[in-house]
């Protein structure tokens, strides 16, 4: 199988570890592993990783810790980070998001979660990015055409405001990357227009009405991510 890309894994939990190469190296992605901080950093130096995944809770050095010396060197400034957390670090979610990272992967993980949510990271590299403009998105069910402009679920056609749909292909541009406020109002409503934060709660909650309430999570004090 043809390799799709690098991937370092970082975590301490060695079953994780087992679970997470067996999979993605299904996928036919390149793998290396590293079981604390400190390691991880010297086998990212040497295998250099489209994307790495990333344990917060480690010895030597945590993950926020090791993401903010990647993000020091040059070497990373392409490479993609992803958190593996436990869904009651919301806290911790911010201060990594500060830190540089790119995603989050919650704990426990699904074999079919772990596939969709690196294929979609890895699409975002730019060793792998493609232009979505004239791409039909497509997440469980959920078909999002950017040239079209319509959303359609199930087959059903879901019918959206501009300014939401423009809001919904925003989030879905990148998936589980958390869009701060300020971005989405600079990218959906622009500079010269002036509209409050609640515009965007506003239009947030419509869209959860439309195509339903799990897919656009809030990262309270940050912003909005798209996630399935």
């Amino acid at each position: 199988m043809q390799k799709k890309g690098k991937i370092l894994i970082v975590e301490d939990e060695h079953d994780i570890v087992e679970f997470l190469e067996y999979n993605l190296q299904k996928e036919g992605y390149d793998i290396a592993t590293a079981y604390d901080g400190e390691e991880g950093f010297e086998v990212a130096t040497k295998f250099v990783p489209h994307l790495i995944l990333l344990d917060i809770m480690m010895p030597k050095m945590d993950g926020i810790e090791l993401c903010e010396k990647l993000r020091s060197e040059n070497t990373f400034d392409n490479t993609l980070i992803a958190f593996l957390t436990a869904r009651s670090e919301s806290f911790t979610h911010i201060s990594a998001l500060d830190k540089g990272g790119d995603d989050f992967i919650t704990k426990p993980i699904k074999p079919n979660v772990l596939k969709s949510r690196v294929n979609a990271l890895m699409r975002r590299h730019a060793d792998f990015r493609i232009d979505a403009g004239s791409e039909v998105l497509e997440f469980d069910g959920l078909k999002i055409n950017p040239d079209a402009y319509t959303v359609t679920q199930d087959d059903n056609v879901i019918p959206l405001a501009k300014k939401e749909f423009e809001l919904l292909a925003l989030l879905v541009s990148k998936p589980g990357k958390v869009f701060r406020r300020e971005e989405i109002l600079k990218k959906v409503w622009g500079n010269d227009v002036i509209v409050g934060d609640r515009t965007i709660d506003v239009h947030i909650r419509k869209l959860r009405e439309k195509i339903g309430s799990h897919y656009i999570q809030t990262m309270k004090g940050v912003g909005y991510k798209f996630d399935f």
